[in-house]
């Protein structure tokens, strides 16, 4: 699929309503704007047999256990998928492509194949903003379950859940009912990209980041607080024509008036050494 048509695909998924998105193809193709050539149609047949997986082992009514049990028969046992130990921090496992080929990734690239799982049979299931560490949870009426993707959908409880958050945010952090908070389709393929540019500029490569940057802009175009980031990356390597065009796209969207005064105090430097 050539790459320009790739990015049209994004874009389309950019003016969507979030519960219109399809997230694991969304990020299928946002894998393969790394993967110039790529087929994603063995992908897609891939994902859409997890779904099909499920399903034949699935019986109406079943409780939230038995459905995670399925989950992980079928993701973990029969498929081989499990969370990169070794090397958590290679590209590759943030990109649904290679995760598929090579069964191991991130605590969100397997959590898309999980939720991308779940919905294929009508279940409800979230992402969730937890700090550091990508999490799911499964809900049935009054009744839910948190899971671990990338520990082979390992249920958590509260317990599990606090030392988590201690490893990630420090000893002095307690449980919030924010951590629990359901995040969109759109934020959790963000949160996807947010983990290949975060690595690109602890690398120092501003020019990396800033291509991730605009990936992530063509699936989240109302994101002020990204133009207003692309917009410092790209002033950090000297494309200050484009640095402005960000910042200005930034001040059209939604921003709280703290970020506005940034955007526009950046804005203003960089317009100066225009002349």
């Amino acid at each position: 699929m050539p790459g320009d048509a790739i990015e049209g695909a994004l874009r389309a998924v950019g003016i969507l309503a979030d519960e219109e998105i399809d997230l694991a193809d969304a990020a299928l193709l946002l894998g393969a704007l790394d993967m110039p050539g790529a087929s994603l149609e063995g992908y897609r047949t891939h994902v859409g047999r997890l779904g099909e997986d499920v399903a034949a082992l699935a019986r109406a009514g079943e409780p939230l256990e038995r459905r995670r049990r399925h989950l992980n028969a079928v993701l973990f046992e029969a498929h081989g998928y499990a969370g990169d130990t070794e090397s958590y921090d290679a590209p590759e496992n943030a990109n649904l492509l290679q995760v598929i080929d090579r069964r191991i990734g991130l605590p969100v690239s397997l959590g898309i194949l999980y939720i991308h799982a779940a919905r294929a049979q009508g279940w409800a299931v979230d992402g969730l903003a937890f700090p550091g560490h990508f999490l799911v949870r499964m809900d049935e009426g009054d009744r839910r379950v948190i899971v671990d993707p990338f520990h082979q959908g390992q249920a958590l409880e509260a317990g599990h859940l606090r030392g988590l958050l201690k490893q990630f945010q420090g000893a002095d952090v307690e449980l919030e009912p924010a951590h629990y908070a359901p995040v969109g389709n759109r934020a959790i393929l963000l949160r996807l990209q947010n983990n290949i540019k975060s690595r690109a500029l602890q690398a120092g490569d501003g020019t990396r980041a800033a291509a991730i940057l605009e990936r992530m802009l063509l699936i989240a175009p109302e994101a002020g607080g990204l133009w207003h980031e692309l917009g410092m990356v790209r002033a950090r390597l000297g494309t200050i024509k484009g640095a402005v065009e960000a910042l200005e796209r930034s001040l059209a969207c939604p921003l709280p008036e703290a970020a506005r005064s940034r955007v526009e105090a950046a804005l203003a430097s960089l317009t100066t050494s225009l002349h």
